[in-house]
């Protein structure tokens, strides 16, 4: 039989943004955790690689799956077109795929991991949803539309990200959590994460924004102050974004 695990933490979103990742797993240790999830798209982002190594030297168990991001680098790598990245960001996916060394491009992540959890029983972690790392959907997208999407996986714990922005909700039987991001958030600047076990917690790490900007502006990614600038000293504001998102789901 499977052990089942104590106190997790769910890290989504990271998107490269080193500092933000350091200060959150230094909020990590003080909880007690003894697993981690990272749940999809550390990359792409201004310090894609150097995000990767600091998690795979953890001494902590991790569990990785693959978001959309890492899909979409990975598809660059091998000479594919996918045509779902906006052209404003295809340099981006483009420069971040190269810095990438021989051993990161190697590594597979799945679609999703379930681990049992101590206080919550089985819980299922997945990108965007357990059936597209791309799906959209937020807190406010109504309950009939994400039935047939939650309701067949049978599991009473969803954990999801994808859309940058935390949430608690009730599908059905299923309770669906984001995690928010880590390292692109929307709304107040921060970077945000989840534990569970025995139950759930929302959490909120404050950094040092100006200093992580400056970091930031120091790399050579492509739109580095663009990012310190509305990626980490001013997010978007959490109202716009989920008008964009609920738009952007009933395409």
């Amino acid at each position: 039989m499977a052990s089942r695990a104590q106190r997790v933490a769910a890290l989504y979103d990271i998107h490269g943004n080193l500092p933000a990742l350091e200060a959150v797993l230094r909020d990590v240790r003080a909880a007690g955790v003894d697993q981690v999830v990272v749940g999809g798209d550390v990359i792409p982002g201004p310090m894609s690689c150097e995000a990767l190594e600091v998690l795979y030297a953890l001494d902590l168990p991790v569990s990785f799956i693959q978001g959309n991001g890492e899909r979409e680098v990975m598809a660059r790598l091998a000479g594919i077109e996918t045509g779902a990245v906006p052209e404003r960001f295809r340099e981006v996916i483009r420069w971040v795929g190269e810095q990438l060394p021989e051993p990161h491009r190697q590594r597979l992540m799945p679609a999703t991991c379930s681990l049992d959890i101590e206080g919550l029983g089985q819980v299922l972690f997945c990108h965007a949803t357990p059936r597209d790392d791309n799906e959209i959907f937020t807190r406010l997208t109504p309950e009939s539309r994400l039935l047939p999407v939650f309701e067949p996986v049978g599991a009473r714990v969803v954990v999801c990200g994808h859309t940058h922005m935390q949430f608690d909700r009730a599908v059905g039987a299923t309770r669906v959590v984001n995690a928010g991001s880590v390292g692109m958030p929307f709304g107040h600047p921060g970077a945000y994460w989840l534990t569970l076990g025995p139950d759930l917690e929302l959490c909120r790490t404050a950094y040092d924004l100006e200093a992580a900007a400056e970091r930031v502006r120091a790399t050579e990614y492509p739109q580095a102050q663009e990012f310190a600038a509305t990626n980490i000293l001013q997010p978007p504001a959490e109202a716009g974004m989920l008008e964009v998102f609920e738009q952007a789901a009933l395409r």
